[in-house]
């Protein structure tokens, strides 16, 4: 079993990044700026916001953030949005999610500039994804792709098998696994929630990759003896031998899981990390007018 490592190589991306950054404002480039904007007081996104503006500050990237009650309607929050989409200092952003259940979330995606949609959810780039065409991808997928590349993974031919169909994880990644590229070339199946003999199907899998956020869903009976395991999921569990009352868990079990494997990401310190630098590295793409110009 080898660990594909999510801090050491998200550490190394940056570095990357950072020595980019570097070179492009030298030659006269303009400072990336990605914004964010964070509603209400979810304790997951306020953590995960945090630490893309503390990788922001590392790499040489300018940031903001703009943080709103959870009561905010619908019309000013779609305000903001546009706010950053004229601000022309602004290469890139995000909305943070989940939102309110009393905001729309797809309208508020469609209503961000794709030309500044960094995570990859806005129609357009889905659907140039789709096409095999430049887009920004969704920044867990991206993350997924560079851990992949960067173990030197062989994917050609093999089968893969995407537990979760969400519009963030699941599906772009079903799709990015099959296309005629590395990594990818896989045979894919897609499962989730209404899947019968789901067992059985992951029993198959060489490439397990699981988005379910079910904590410690997937135990060794689900998993083919040398499987590689990506696990997406984290959650926080109630734990009071911790100093913060909480554990963070996967959607695998990875002290069992672990042995049958022959690469697995740890959770945390796996795919968490990477999605943060598939951010960055789209935010820079941006700047660079790399997809669009």
């Amino acid at each position: 079993m080898q660990l594909l490592d999510g801090k050491a190589i998200s550490a190394q991306i940056k570095a990357e990044i950072k020595q980019d950054v570097e070179q492009w404002v030298a030659k006269g480039g303009k400072k990336p700026h990605l914004a964010a904007i964070l509603v209400g007081m979810d304790g997951a996104s306020q953590t995960y916001v945090n630490s893309k503006i503390r990788s922001c500050e590392e790499i040489g990237f300018t940031s903001t953030l703009l943080k709103f009650d959870a009561d905010i309607s619908e019309k000013e929050l779609l305000e903001a949005v546009e706010s950053l989409n004229q601000n022309d200092d602004v290469d890139g952003f995000i909305v943070q999610l989940p939102l309110p259940k009393h905001i729309s979330e797809n309208t508020v995606m469609e209503a961000v500039d794709f030309k500044k949609d960094v995570d990859g959810f806005h129609p357009i780039n889905v659907g140039r994804m789709c096409k095999g065409l430049p887009a920004y991808l969704s920044a867990t997928p991206f993350g997924i792709l560079e851990m992949l590349t960067r173990a030197n993974i062989d994917t050609a031919g093999k089968h893969c098998v995407v537990i979760g169909r969400s519009q963030i994880v699941g599906l772009p990644m079903s799709i990015l696994m099959q296309r005629n590229d590395y990594p990818g070339n896989c045979t894919v199946t897609i499962t989730h929630s209404k899947t019968h003999n789901l067992k059985e199907i992951c029993q198959t899998a060489d490439i397990l990759i699981v988005a379910l956020g079910r904590p410690e869903f997937v135990t060794p009976e689900y998993v083919k003896e040398g499987a590689v395991v990506i696990d997406v999921g984290i959650t926080r569990v109630a734990d009071a031998s911790k100093k913060s009352g909480f554990a963070i868990k996967g959607d695998v079990n990875f002290e069992l899981v672990a042995p049958h494997t022959s690469y697995i990401t740890p959770v945390p310190g796996g795919v968490g990390l990477m999605t943060i630098c598939g951010l960055l590295t789209n935010t820079l793409k941006a700047t660079k007018k790399e997809i669009y110009n």
